[in-house]
């Protein structure tokens, strides 16, 4: 840092530094947000692209069969009819959700158009016991929390739960999401954007 001399004496560097600091964390979190946004917007885009890609292919069997084979043209159409969500209160996560509430999410999961093939694995993938790295304790997830708003979630129709897919949250880490998904519930606090 540079600063006349004359200022010198009651200049605080730590004060300083966290004021830098701080600023520098807000746009951090300014640009993954953006970035969110952005992918988020591809992923709506990508959708109609697949099946465009489909529909389009011709005479190439393996071609064609290398496109339906590829299950994101499910999968993309099934998150992209879900409605965008904001949590209003990540405190009321339910990290360990009984059998008897993740098979109420498992029915508006099937109702809402999951493909089959992902159904189990994002219940499975409800309970913190298979979380990844940055949600797996309750420490991690209070220490975390504030990277939570840069989450692309969908809400589980009807429920106050979200799905937090892996094909649109490459933007969070490895250590923040999981494949295919994430299933979070919540007591409270899910809307709808």
């Amino acid at each position: 840092l540079e600063m006349p001399k004359d200022e010198l004496p009651n200049h605080n560097c730590i004060k300083h530094l966290r004021s830098v600091v701080q600023q520098q964390q807000t746009r951090i979190a300014e640009l993954e947000k953006t970035s969110a946004e952005h992918k988020h917007q591809l992923a709506e885009q990508v959708g109609p692209m697949e099946q465009t890609q489909l529909l389009n292919v011709g005479g190439s069997p393996q071609k064609r069969a290398s496109l339906m084979v590829y299950p994101p043209t499910s999968l993309t159409r099934w998150v992209n009819s879900l409605q965008p969500a904001r949590v209003t209160r990540w405190g009321g996560m339910i990290s360990t959700p009984d059998a008897v509430l993740q098979a109420v999410i498992k029915r508006s999961l099937v109702e809402s158009g999951c493909p089959t093939s992902i159904i189990n694995e994002l219940i499975e993938n409800a309970h913190e016991r298979n979380w990844p790295q940055g949600l797996a304790t309750l420490e991690t997830r209070q220490m975390n929390r504030r990277y939570y708003e840069n989450y692309v979630a969908k809400r589980i129709p009807g429920k106050q739960a979200v799905v937090v897919m892996a094909c649109e949250n490459q933007h969070m880490g490895e250590d923040m999401v999981l494949e295919p998904g994430l299933v979070m519930i919540f007591a409270h606090g899910v809307e709808e954007i």
